[in-house]
């Protein structure tokens, strides 16, 4: 049986920060050892890997970015995908309403500048209008198109015989439509990134629906850290602080 994983990046990164919010020594993770450690159906082997996520642009982290190409490197030079598919990341700033501060929660020391706005860090920027309703700017950042290039992916490698089981590592809801359609057609297992976050309500279904031998299961810890990278790929190096 011929296993395709289908990975939205960006979503198992912050299920992986929800294990280790602190610790490193997760994060050069090997995704078809990954995929490979929950491939359950018998006789099943891991034939196709996509990994689709986006490249970070945040100017006020270039580190990020150097890092991130690293681990792309890494894992093109390791055989741990077939296909990086890559959306795209979007920064914007955006005034938002604030909202009223939790009891107990320090407040940071605010100031009036030349022009009457209010502002309490070098990143936020506070007004307050005419009614008296406060707004913060911020600063957002935001990955696009990988719940869209994991549902394009899967669906056709199962609808053109690439392969005879499907595992999508998300808990994108947008995923819903897809994931059924695909459920019809070959056995599929759905793998909840988040520690602690319940799998969203639009991912689960019937183990007999469709062909039937569906599954869920939650990302475990202790498979993150048996799914390693070594630390030196073909001349790449780990960086130290994952």
């Amino acid at each position: 049986m011929r296993i395709g994983a289908y990975i939205d990046g960006f979503n198992l990164y912050y299920g992986g920060k929800s294990h280790f919010p602190q610790s490193p020594g997760w994060k050069w993770l090997d995704l078809r050892a990954l995929a490979t450690w929950y491939a359950g159906w018998q006789n099943s082997h891991v034939e196709r890997v996509v990994y689709c996520t986006a490249r970070v642009n945040d100017p006020e982290d270039p580190g990020q970015i150097r890092r991130q190409d690293i681990y792309l490197s890494a894992l093109k030079a390791h055989g741990a995908v077939d296909l990086i598919e890559e959306g795209y990341y979007v920064s914007w700033a955006k005034e938002s309403v604030m909202t009223e501060q939790p009891a107990g929660t320090r407040s940071p020391t605010v100031k009036r500048d030349g022009q009457g706005l209010l502002t309490w860090s070098p990143e936020l920027r506070i007004r307050r209008s005419n009614d008296a309703v406060m707004f913060a700017t911020v600063r957002r950042r935001e990955e696009k198109g990988s719940d869209v290039n994991v549902a394009t992916h899967l669906l056709n490698d199962v609808l053109t015989n690439a392969v005879d089981a499907a595992i999508v590592i998300s808990n994108d809801s947008d995923l819903a439509l897809p994931i059924r359609i695909a459920r019809e057609h070959v056995p599929v297992g759905v793998i909840n990134p988040q520690r602690t976050k319940p799998l969203a309500g639009a991912l689960k279904g019937s183990a007999h629906d469709g062909v039937g031998r569906h599954w869920w299961r939650r990302l475990e810890s202790h498979a993150l850290l048996d799914s390693q990278l070594p630390d030196a790929v073909g001349g790449i190096t780990k960086p130290i602080s994952w």
